[in-house]
């Protein structure tokens, strides 16, 4: 992690009580760990033509709001189904499992998350649960000799969350 805000020792423990304090979080490395789900058995980081990074963590807060953003993009030589159950297995210990990509399934969890935001391109799989303030988004689709996905985690917390 890179962060781009630096605090004053003692001001810092201060602002921790208070929730007065603020930072930025910046940096092209997320793990599945950080991430909270694990990587298909496996897997590898995907490569682009371009010199763009597989994975990104970006984060803002600020007294009592905050977002979290981490996305991790990885290639494997597994069909997307077989992806697709493994993520749909790792994803229900946060909830009930969404299957955004299925246009008769509008439906939401008990927590208010719901498909609305995520919506699939033609032959990807986007499996999403969680909750509205913390949730987890899996996209699986074809790469012509295996499977391409994105683990995802956004989490959202005081004022951002109800935006």
């Amino acid at each position: 992690m890179l962060p781009l805000a630096a605090r004053d020792k003692k001001d810092s423990d201060t602002n921790k009580q208070d929730g007065d304090s603020i930072g930025f979080v910046a940096s092209k490395n997320a793990t599945p760990k950080e991430i909270g789900l694990p990587l298909y058995p496996g897997s590898r980081r995907h490569k682009d033509d371009s010199d763009g990074s597989s994975s990104i963590q970006l984060g803002a807060w600020g007294g009592s709001s905050g977002f979290k953003l981490l996305v991790l993009k990885m290639d494997s030589d597994a069909s997307p189904d077989k992806v697709t159950a493994f993520y749909r297995k790792a994803l229900s210990k946060y909830w009930k499992v969404l299957n955004c990509s299925d246009a008769a399934e509008k439906n939401k969890s008990s927590d208010g998350l719901d498909c609305e935001s995520d919506h699939a391109d033609k032959d990807e799989t986007v499996l999403k649960s969680g909750t509205k303030d913390a949730k987890h988004v899996v996209s699986i689709k074809s790469n012509g000799r295996g499977s391409v996905y994105d683990l995802v985690y956004v989490e959202a917390k005081g004022s951002l969350s109800s935006k």
